[in-house]
């Protein structure tokens, strides 16, 4: 029997393995401007030096600040659970200033409040062909 593995459905977006994960982003020296994914270099239009930037690890903690309920299975080549469940997906305001989102767990999708306090944590997004689970963050209920 061949033992099943786990791995980042994309690497570099976020430490893995951790105990205590986080997004890999990326902030610009100039004009001190938070963005993710760290290879998504746009930001204020103003700035004069679009290349002054460093890679960062952006915050655990954030505020839901917006959300929507996915009813349908994400087209290829994201990778869904199987059999499909309904996907919380919220946007989560960091202390750095910007919003991403994410699928939002443990908790039912009748106690998901706007600006709940949750935090980052990396789980299991689906299985790919061979059955190893591939992970993707989230942000779960604190």
């Amino acid at each position: 029997m061949t033992e099943k593995k786990e791995y980042p459905g994309e690497e570099g977006l976020f430490t893995w393995p951790s105990d205590q994960p986080q997004l890999i982003g990326g902030r610009c020296k100039v004009c001190n401007t938070y963005y993710f994914p760290k290879s998504f270099v746009r930001h204020k239009p103003d700035c004069k030096d679009r290349s002054a930037t460093e890679d960062v690890l952006l915050s655990r903690k954030g505020k839901l600040y917006s959300y929507t309920v996915q009813y349908v299975p994400s087209p290829p080549p994201a990778v869904n659970p199987d059999p499909f469940v309904a996907n919380p997906i919220g946007w989560v305001a960091l202390p750095e200033g910007i919003a991403i989102p994410g699928r939002i767990t443990g908790c039912k999708l009748e106690d998901i409040k706007m600006h709940m306090d949750v935090e980052l944590v990396v789980e299991s997004g689906g299985k790919d062909r061979e059955g190893n689970d591939v992970l993707i963050w989230k942000w779960r209920k604190i």
